[in-house]
């Protein structure tokens, strides 16, 4: 119902990173920041399809139950930071590959 707010909150902070640094980033963050708002948006969709986010407010149908905080705040820590661990590992390692590619034909 609301794993998706971790990873956007990553993406959020990826482009502002990108945006406020002043420098030039690396092409490999600016594929995680796609990573991260492609995910984001898809699981917004989707919650909106099954019905957990409608376009009323509270917005997340959880929080007009009774405990419907408590158990969204369960699922962003058990379910969304795991997923954003796991992105940005995958990431990770496919940047690492990605440079040792590019080395590799340099050479």
């Amino acid at each position: 119902m609301a794993c998706f707010v971790a990873p956007l909150v990553q993406a959020i902070a990826t482009t502002a990173y990108r945006k406020l640094s002043g420098k030039p980033v690396p092409d490999s963050l600016k594929t995680l920041e796609k990573m991260l708002w492609g995910g984001s948006i898809m699981l917004i969709v989707d919650h909106v399809i099954n019905g957990e986010l409608t376009w009323q407010f509270p917005f997340f149908t959880a929080l007009s139950q009774t405990g419907g905080a408590a158990q969204m705040w369960r699922e962003i820590l058990t379910v969304g930071v795991p997923m954003c661990l796991v992105i940005t590992a995958l990431w990770a390692v496919w940047a690492l590959v990605s440079r040792r590619r590019a080395r590799a034909k340099a050479v």
